[in-house]
């Protein structure tokens, strides 16, 4: 009776651990699938237009997929020393060292060696917890012979090199190879290998920005293995050991223009909304050097405030951007002084009254109405009643910068010296209505519909001034901004190009005449401060109310850069703080740095067909045939 009673105990309980057995097995039949669908979070990376690395972009895991034929040979090899040297033999776990491990584990009292194969490890890494229970390592095995069974050898060293967290937030075997080395996979020394190799087992005890010794020596042992199996010669031993390659501590996001991140992102997450974790490549229009040259440029601007006028106000800051004036392209945009200590972009996010430089647009909308540069406009005072909401009505009387008046002057004059009253008087002349149907047509919006606005007393962003300015450096065509050239991803199968945009406005010889007269705002004007040696510069200084703008819209024969400094809680920078003063220094600083860099870029303005000369007063005047000489004298054409 007791045997039976025994028997059937016994076989109960194998009954019930065989019943146990096959509950962990099927509980994991899903868990292949996530292998064989492997699709982790990937970093996406922005490079520049020539290739340089701008930034990598990640949302949790910093990784960078390394498909298997990008992997050198060497590294696996090294890898398979190191954990498993047995892994193309075995089917997924390996007996032999299971028990010899455990041997080892009994004889010591305690845990001294694992017998996990690199497949165990990844199966581990994914899906199960570091807990040491047999339920857990049965699991573990189930699915590691599952896996062996569906995938292949070299997908499985695929998966675990891009799985494998190899310290300092790197993900996956080429993740760290461009983190510490700023190497791609295939650039990598023996020892760089080895030093990657060694940090699976610790990646925190052995990240060489961290303990540098301590990771040399444990690649140095993974070195002397790989000599003892014969898979590497004596010299490359020797050569190897010997070596002690350069460690980058760097960022994770190595992000080196964090206001153009901000304004790619932005663009790109409508549209792509996986951008942060799907792995893309995208190639940005801005030019690194350029770019950092302009950052520097802001810092320079801003100093100089706060050093030479001693501008104290903590809010003071600036944005700048620079167009390639032909295609549109971003060459820089730099949107505060500090990013860190303020992410706000100003270049995109901050809209600030132009002041004057919005002169240029309601003088070219005269000379396309058949004004010349030589047509006489009256620079006299005049008073303008506003209507109020009370009984009261209010009045505007706008003024000279230099208090003062001068009669009647020539257009090119009026701009030239950005006269105020000259300007009021040319928009009453060709009519308001005609003034903010000509700003509309050139593509400015919200306009409203009161005589300050050829004083440019409404907001725009530098950005949308930017693309304004094309419409003259550009001779006509404006173009819209672009910043993203071309976005990619392997895995997706995806390329897409983004095109230029452009409008043909008004014809080449017409924007011509507006280039000449701001070349000479540069020459003799307002915008002194930007006159360069070697190239010509024209453009147009921006000062709004009390001074609480400067602003410089300039351009070369193929470039347009905005640079604007303001408080940000608006106050006045204080008393003359001109456009002139305050901006233009720090176009020309930029430039100076610019031109060392590119040397190819453009100096001269080219005059277009269509543009003819003629004298008056003994002076060299442009005219074209819609904008001819004035009519009231006899003036003799120059061909």
């Amino acid at each position: 009776m007791f045997k039976k009673i025994f028997l059937a105990l016994v076989i109960f309980i194998l009954l019930g651990v065989v019943g146990f057995i096959g509950y962990l097995y099927n509980s994991t039949r899903f868990d292949v699938e996530k292998l064989i669908y492997y699709n982790p979070p990937l970093t996406t990376q922005f490079f520049d237009r020539n290739g340089n690395l701008v930034a990598n972009i990640f949302s949790k895991e910093n990784r960078l997929y390394a498909r298997f034929d990008e992997i050198p040979g060497k590294l696996i090899e090294a890898l398979i020393a190191t954990e498993d040297t047995s892994f193309f033999e075995h089917s997924g776990f390996n007996i032999e060292a299971i028990f010899r491990a455990l041997i080892k584990d009994i004889k010591a009292g305690k845990k001294v060696e694992g017998a996990s194969t690199i497949t165990q490890q990844l199966v581990k890494m994914l899906y199960l917890s570091r807990e040491k229970k047999i339920q857990r390592k049965l699991k573990e095995l189930f699915i590691a012979t599952k896996v062996e069974n569906t995938l292949s050898k070299n997908k499985i060293l695929e998966i675990y090199l891009n799985q494998v967290y190899l310290g300092h937030g790197y993900y996956g075997i080429k993740t760290a190879a461009d983190g510490y080395f700023h190497k791609k996979l295939s650039f990598l020394t023996l020892k760089e290998i080895a030093m990657l190799i060694a940090l699976p087992k610790a990646p925190s005890f052995y990240d060489p920005t961290k303990h540098y010794n301590q990771n040399i020596a444990r690649a140095n042992i993974i070195l002397r293995r790989l000599y003892s199996l014969g898979w590497i010669s004596k010299d490359e031993y020797e050569k190897a050991v010997f070596e002690k390659p350069k460690v980058y501590n760097t960022t994770l996001t190595r992000n080196k223009a964090p206001y153009i991140i901000d304004m790619a992102l932005k663009q790109l997450i409508k549209e792509y909304p996986d951008i942060k974790i799907a792995g893309y490549k995208v190639t940005l229009s801005i030019d690194l050097p350029t770019q950092l040259i302009a950052q520097e440029s802001i810092k320079w601007g801003y100093k100089r405030l706060k050093e030479q006028y001693e501008i104290n106000n903590t809010t003071l800051n600036g944005a700048m951007i620079t167009l390639d004036s032909k295609s549109g392209d971003i060459l820089s945009a730099v949107g505060g002084v500090d990013y860190q200590k303020s992410k706000f972009n100003r270049v995109v996010q901050s809209q600030r009254s132009i002041g004057s430089a919005i002169k240029p647009f309601v003088y070219q909308i005269a000379l396309n109405l058949g004004y010349n540069p030589a047509s006489k406009i009256p620079d006299i005072s005049r008073t303008y009643k506003i209507p109020g909401d009370t009984q009261e009505d209010k009045y505007w009387k706008p003024k000279n910068y230099e208090k003062n008046t001068l009669g009647f002057i020539t257009l090119r004059m009026a701009l030239v010296h950005s006269r105020n009253l000259a300007t009021i008087n040319l928009a009453s002349l060709i009519g308001l209505d005609t003034v903010i149907n000509g700003l509309y047509r050139f593509g400015f919006d919200k306009i409203p519909e009161n005589m300050s606005i050829v004083l440019g007393s409404f907001g725009l962003t530098p950005l949308k001034i930017a693309e304004e300015y094309t419409l003259f450096s550009n001779y006509g065509k404006k173009v819209k901004p672009r910043l993203i050239l071309n976005l990619e991803n392997d895995k997706k199968g995806l390329y897409v190009t983004y095109k230029k945009k452009y409008d043909d406005i008004i014809p080449s010889y017409q924007a011509y005449l507006m280039i000449d007269i701001l070349k000479d705002v540069v020459k003799k004007g307002t915008g002194r401060n930007a006159r360069m040696k070697d190239i010509q510069v024209a453009g147009k200084t921006g000062t709004t109310n009390n001074f609480r703008d400067g602003w410089w819209c300039g351009f070369t024969p193929d470039t347009t850069t905005i640079v604007w400094y303001g408080n940000d809680d608006n106050k006045p920078l204080g008393d003359k703080m001109s456009g002139g003063r305050v901006s233009a220094p720090v176009f020309k600083h930029f430039y100076k740095q610019f031109l060392k860099i590119h040397p190819e870029r453009k100096r001269t303005f080219y005059k277009p067909k269509g543009v003819k000369t003629f004298i008056i007063n003994g002076k060299k005047e442009l005219f074209t045939k819609d904008s001819p000489p004035p009519i009231k004298k006899v003036y003799v054409p120059i061909y």
